[in-house]
C-alpha cells in the first residue's frame, strides 16, 4: 500500500519594519526593528530591547518597511506596546528628572562650584542617577556627590560634557529658525574644521559660522563634499589662463578668484581689466576647453 507523502505547510516570514523610538527627551529617535502586525502611532509608547535591558520609549517616527539593503544590519527589537501604567511611570520619571536638574544646580551653587547642570537621568530599575554638567575648569565635586546621594538616596555618577553635548541636551532653535541639528537628527558629531568654511568661501571672521554652542556649525559639513568636487574642476588662483574670445582668438590672463557654484572664474588681464569667464570658455596650463554637450 502506497503512503501519501506528508508535506509541511510553508510558513511565510513575518513582515519586518523599522520604527523610530526615543528613549529620553533630550536625545533623538533611533531605529528599532518591528516584526509582525503591531502598529504604533507617533506619540505612543513601546517596550524596546536595549543593552541595559528592556526600556520604555516614545515613538517619534512611524513604521516603514525594512529596506532590502538594510536586512543584514543588526537592530534592537520592539517587544510590545507599553501599558498605560508603564507610560505613566515614564512620564513621572521624566518629570522628576526635570525637577532634579534644578535641585542639583541649587546644591552646586551652595557649594560654590562653577558648573552648569544640563541633564539628570534616573535609571529605571536601579538606584542610580547620572548628572551631566559642563564647566570651563576642573571641578572638585566630591562633596556635591555626597549631597546628591543623600538627596536622591541613590548612587550618583557625575559626567562632564563638552559645549556641543551641552547644547544638544538643552536643545534650542538655530539661526535658520529650525530645531538644532544635534537635537533633532544627528546621531553623532563629525569633526568640523576651518577648512570647510574656506572651501565654501565663507569669511572666517563672521560670527555666523558659530552655532549656539560657540563652535563651528555642524551644517558646514553638509555641502563640503559638493564644494570640493566643484572646486576640483576649476583652476587655482594665480594660474595663467586663456579666455576663448571666438573666431580662434584668445586673451591671456591670470585667475584672480573663483565662483565655485557658478563654475566660473574672475580673470585679470594685463591691461588691468577683469572679467568673469565660464569654465567652458577657459583654458589653463595646456588644458583643452571644456565643451558643453547640449542634450536634446
Amino acid at each position: 500500500m502506497n503512503e501519501t507523502p506528508v508535506t509541511e505547510p510553508v510558513v511565510e516570514p513575518l513582515p519586518e519594519y523599522l520604527i523610530g523610538v526615543r528613549l529620553r527627551e533630550p536625545f533623538g529617535a533611533e531605529d528599532y526593528k518591528l516584526v509582525g502586525d503591531l502598529f504604533l502611532h507617533v506619540g505612543e509608547f513601546a517596550l524596546v530591547d536595549t543593552a541595559n535591558g528592556t526600556v520604555i520609549g516614545e515613538v517619534r517616527r512611524p513604521r516603514r518597511p525594512l529596506p532590502p539593503e538594510r536586512r543584514d544590519r543588526l537592530y534592537r527589537r520592539v517587544i510590545r506596546a507599553a501599558s498605560a501604567e508603564e507610560e505613566r511611570q515614564w512620564r513621572d520619571r521624566r518629570q522628576r528628572e526635570r525637577a532634579a536638574i534644578q535641585t542639583c544646580a541649587n546644591l552646586a551653587r551652595g557649594r560654590g562650584l562653577e558648573m552648569k547642570v544640563v541633564d539628570v537621568e534616573m535609571h529605571p530599575g536601579v538606584r542610580r542617577v547620572t548628572v551631566s554638567f559642563s564647566a570651563d575648569d576642573r571641578v572638585d565635586f566630591r562633596e556635591l556627590v555626597r549631597d546628591l546621594a543623600r538627596e536622591f538616596r541613590a548612587r550618583v555618577e557625575m559626567r562632564q560634557v563638552g559645549a556641543r553635548d551641552t547644547t544638544r541636551l538643552m536643545d534650542g532653535i538655530g539661526p535658520c529658525g529650525r530645531q538644532l541639528c544635534c537635537s533633532s537628527h544627528l546621531n553623532k558629531f563629525e569633526p568640523i574644521s576651518v577648512k570647510m568654511a574656506k572651501a565654501q568661501d565663507m569669511p572666517l571672521t563672521d560670527n555666523r559660522l558659530l552655532g549656539n554652542c560657540g563652535r563651528l556649525k555642524c551644517c558646514l559639513l553638509y555641502e563640503f563634499s559638493t564644494y570640493q568636487e566643484l572646486r576640483g574642476l576649476l583652476p587655482r588662483v594665480n594660474t595663467p589662463c586663456q579666455k576663448d574670445c571666438g573666431g580662434g582668438n584668445c586673451m591671456t590672463g591670470k585667475v584672480r578668484s573663483l565662483r565655485v557654484l557658478k563654475q566660473s572664474v574672475i580673470v585679470g588681464f594685463p591691461d588691468g581689466t577683469e572679467a568673469e569667464v565660464p569654465l567652458s570658455h577657459l583654458t589653463w596650463e595646456g588644458r583643452d576647453h571644456v565643451k558643453i554637450v547640449d542634450t536634446p
